[in-house]
């Protein structure tokens, strides 16, 4: 059975990449002065900062650019959500190597506001910078799969990366929505169906090729700019630079993989979250499972995910959630990207509002189910974290939220010309359901404490990350991290 139009955006994993990108490049960046062991900084840039807007025609002859008017201009300013159709770029750059980002970059650097656009889901339109200057990466989209390692361009979007590296025999934890970018979603760490067996998409970062507000080319790795490579692995795309090139390494696509559907009756939304949030934890990582709580009345409960492995052993996991509360089961047995395509959803824009917040330990169920009960066209999910995603350090990548039981996504649909009720009526439930954090990848203006509840404690040591390579705020927006 398909899941839901709305219930494959739980893993979109979509923010604003503008500040990452991504695209094949085998020149190596210039290598900065250093100023302690493992931190590099860049030239430093003027105080006084350039004044009037970019030179367009000039940056025109050196980048394919689209300028308001221009024939192409309204369909490359378009992302995923039609209620941000009437932001209005200064200009799009559309960039097809990482040359393209550090002319345009030069040129606006400053002048203008800057952010890089992938797949354009970013939950809040961050991509699109009304009056500034839009970096387009979908023209480095290139999957190269080499062995264990694939090099990822920015604008690569998820249905082909699962294609490529399903067609090598490869396995890349990452998100479920097709059209999502691999840019944002692994900037903000990438919750996926296979996280508890394989981690996060960013914990399978090697290296990133990353254009700086000081135009240089670098590479961030483990063992060079490695507080950037830090920062880089779950620390919000639209920060620090925008990134060209991906390298990832890969595991061997299962060969197996069940997926699963749970529907259970009227009136149990509240047994359902209660077992869910004991039986996961205790799970073998091989399983991966949400629960949806849909708004209504009575509030509908659903259960959704896959099993590393073939039908029969995801039956015995399963029993021991529904030998608690009953309910009706779908199972398929699939290859690696059968379960893939399972997941995902239809590419059709969606005018949504959203929020999120992080199920650190066991909630009140009824607290989660008043929330949304009534409010139809609104869907709280719960995706499950735990297995490998916990067994690395919350210090130890910019992803703070290591220990969590799951994510919790608040989804509702919207009216494009009232957008306003949906907007209100997520706000209370965010507030209602008493719980803190939150899931950047789902990036939300009105987040109370964002940057805490983003980053926890590892937001100090991001603003000095953004200190030593943005301290102009170039790649600045609403919710960037910056200088401190």
């Amino acid at each position: 059975m398909k899941l839901g139009r709305r219930t494959f955006l739980k893993l979109a994993g979509a923010t604003a990449v503008g500040a990452a990108a991504t695209a094949c490049s085998s020149t190596p960046p210039a290598g900065p002065p250093t100023s302690a062991p493992g931190t590099s900084l860049p030239p430093s840039t003027s105080v006084t900062p350039p004044s009037g807007p970019p030179d367009w025609a000039a940056l025109r002859n050196k980048v394919s650019l689209l300028l308001p008017g221009d024939s192409g201009y309204d369909g490359a300013k378009r992302v995923f959500n039609p209620a941000f159709d009437g932001l209005k770029p200064a200009a799009i750059a559309k960039c097809a190597e990482p040359e393209d980002v550090q002319a345009a970059i030069e040129a606006a650097a400053r002048r203008v506001p800057i952010a890089a656009r992938s797949g354009g889901h970013s939950y809040a339109g961050y991509s699109v910078p009304d009056g500034g200057l839009m970096l387009d990466v979908g023209g480095m989209s290139s999957v190269d799969v080499q062995g264990d390692r694939a090099v990822i361009g920015a604008g690569a979007k998820l249905k082909d990366v699962y294609a490529k590296l399903g067609a090598a025999g490869r396995c890349l934890p990452a998100g479920s929505c097709p059209s999502v970018g691999i840019a944002g979603l692994t900037l903000g760490g990438g919750i996926g169906v296979l996280a508890r067996k394989y981690g996060l998409t960013c914990d399978h970062l090697v290296s990133a090729q990353i254009v700086t507000a000081d135009g240089k080319l670098r590479t961030a790795s483990a063992e060079s700019e490695p507080e950037l490579f830090w920062a880089l692995r779950g620390g919000g795309g639209g920060n620090f630079g925008v990134v060209t090139s991906f390298t990832f390494r890969t595991d061997p696509a299962p060969s197996v993989v069940s997926v699963f559907s749970l529907h259970f009756p009227a009136g149990s939304a509240n047994d359902v979250l209660a077992e869910w949030q004991r039986w996961l934890p205790e799970a073998p990582p091989e399983l991966w499972a949400n629960v949806v709580l849909s708004g209504g009345s009575p509030v509908g409960a659903r259960v959704s995910g896959c099993h590393v492995g073939d039908s029969a052993s995801l039956g015995k996991v399963l029993d021991k959630l529904t030998g608690k509360v009953k309910g009706t089961r779908t199972v398929k047995q699939l290859d690696f990207l059968g379960a893939m395509k399972y997941f995902s959803g239809s590419e059709s824009r969606q005018s949504f509002v959203a929020s999120s917040r992080i199920l650190s330990e066991p909630a009140d169920p009824a607290k989660l189910t008043s929330a949304v009960s009534g409010r139809r066209g609104m869907d709280l999910l719960v995706d499950g974290l735990g297995g490998a995603v916990a067994d690395i350090a919350p210090e130890d990548t910019a992803f703070w939220h290591r220990k969590a039981i799951g994510s919790v996504q608040i989804y509702s649909q919207a009216d494009t010309r009232n957008r306003s009720v949906a907007t209100d009526s997520v706000a209370e439930v965010v507030n209602g359901i008493g719980l803190g954090g939150g899931y950047v990848n789902y990036i939300d203006p009105a987040l109370p404490d964002w940057m805490t509840a983003y980053y926890g404690n590892n937001a100090t040591r991001l603003k000095r990350v953004a200190k030593t390579y943005d301290p102009d705020k170039v790649f600045g927006f609403a919710q960037a991290v910056t200088p401190g």
